[in-house]
């Protein structure tokens, strides 16, 4: 898998990775899959702070995707960030997910932010093994918050620190290069 910065091209190809956690389970919270021009709008207002990283298989199809975004609206949350990680079916259980999660959080790290959240559906067994193995621990469960396909569903938040939380924290600054540590690197 080559792994590399998102761009907006990439906009269409997630969009469809997306659709079908939307439409068929309750992974996502989300019932209506947004297009690819919502998928691109998400990936341009992430800019240089939030990024998108994207695995591709030898033939170019899109295997998966991570993100970062902000974890709440109000200024205090600022140096936290919640993220995600999306495989197209078929592609988990090859060690994808964590090849893009590794360079996304030390990305984030770099940037100057110092937790990470991880929103989880409950139950999501692989989810929560690639999250604990990365890092994560268990945070708490928001019981049954959302209600999709006809039930409620808990969501267990997992956190995992980042950068060190100084007195006073620095403003977690954006890179303005697309790349990464690891850019163009293959499994």
């Amino acid at each position: 898998m080559k792994r590399r910065a998102a761009t907006p091209d990439d906009a269409a190809a997630i969009a469809d990775i997306y659709a079908l956690f939307v439409r068929e389970s309750a992974v996502s919270f989300e019932t209506e899959p947004p297009d690819a021009a919502a998928i691109r709008a998400r990936i341009e207002a992430g800019g240089g702070l939030y990024p998108w990283l994207v695995g591709e298989a030898e033939d170019g199809t899109l295997l998966g995707y991570a993100y970062a975004a902000r974890f709440r609206d109000r200024p205090a949350y600022r140096f936290t960030v919640e993220t995600s990680v999306y495989l197209r079916p078929g592609a988990g259980g090859h060690g994808f997910g964590r090849r893009l999660y590794e360079p996304l959080l030390a990305m984030l790290e770099a940037r100057g932010f110092t937790q990470a959240i991880a929103a989880i559906t409950l139950p999501n067994e692989a989810s929560v093994r690639l999250h604990e193995r990365l890092g994560f621990e268990p945070a708490g469960t928001y019981r049954q918050v959302g209600w999709k396909l006809n039930a409620w569903h808990d969501v267990g938040l997992w956190q995992r620190a980042l950068a060190p939380a100084r007195i006073p924290p620095g403003e977690p600054v954006a890179n303005s290069s697309p790349g990464f540590p690891g850019e163009g690197d293959r499994a």
